[in-house]
């Protein structure tokens, strides 16, 4: 599981770096060369199994885990208040539930596009013949309840990360005193900035895009 979400916390530096071309006074031209790239190359094709497969592994081994440590303890502590347990590891399968649904909103609104499962949304046009996943994207931060939302679904993500990074380390064995703090400090900064470097492109949209 740890190292799946290391492998899908690699990813969002990728996707947020496509994301953010969004930004650019190009009209999308930087976009949608991004896109064109991440859909046509064969090399990322392929990578798009291991995508998958990565968020299946993670998934599946968090329930497992998750199951486990309530069989290991069917019975609650008769003191509840003195765990020393953080609040953002206490929540990890409640953030984690929500970002899955976020993720489910995301392919319908986009990779479902790509490949057919769904339509393109109405008064986007297509650009050659193919999706726009540039004037897509505008459609959809141009609305302030989607934007909302998205922006809430980062605050959760935000969370996530932040046990997370740390953790994973820990359970691959990379516990030290020499290391873990640098570590902790990286963590911190990765659940801050990269979540607000999505969120950043609602805010974009909705309130200085013309």
């Amino acid at each position: 599981m740890s190292l799946a979400g290391l492998f899908l916390a690699a990813f969002l530096l990728v996707h947020l770096g496509i994301n953010l071309t969004l930004l650019l006074n190009d009209g999308g031209e930087a976009f949608r060369t991004g896109v064109e790239f991440m859909t046509t190359n064969p090399l990322i094709k392929i990578m798009e199994f291991a995508l998958f497969g990565g968020f299946i592994i993670h998934m599946v081994w968090a329930i497992i885990l998750q199951f486990q440590n309530m069989m290991a303890r069917p019975s609650k502590y008769a003191v509840t208040n003195n765990s020393q347990t953080s609040f953002f590891s206490k929540y990890m399968m409640h953030t984690g539930g929500i970002i899955m649904v976020f993720l489910a909103l995301h392919f319908i609104n986009f990779y479902f596009v790509k490949i057919g499962l769904t339509n393109i949304p109405e008064g986007v046009n297509a650009v050659e013949g193919k999706e726009d996943f540039y004037n897509m994207a505008i459609n959809l931060f141009t609305q302030p309840l989607y934007s909302y939302i998205y922006i809430g679904f980062m605050v959760v993500l935000s969370f996530h990360l932040n046990h997370a990074f740390q953790s994973a380390f820990q359970t691959i064995g990379i516990n030290h005193s020499k290391y873990t703090p640098a570590i902790k400090w990286i963590g911190l900064a990765y659940s801050i900035i990269v979540p607000a470097g999505f969120a950043v492109i609602p805010v974009y949209f909705l309130f200085f895009w013309k």
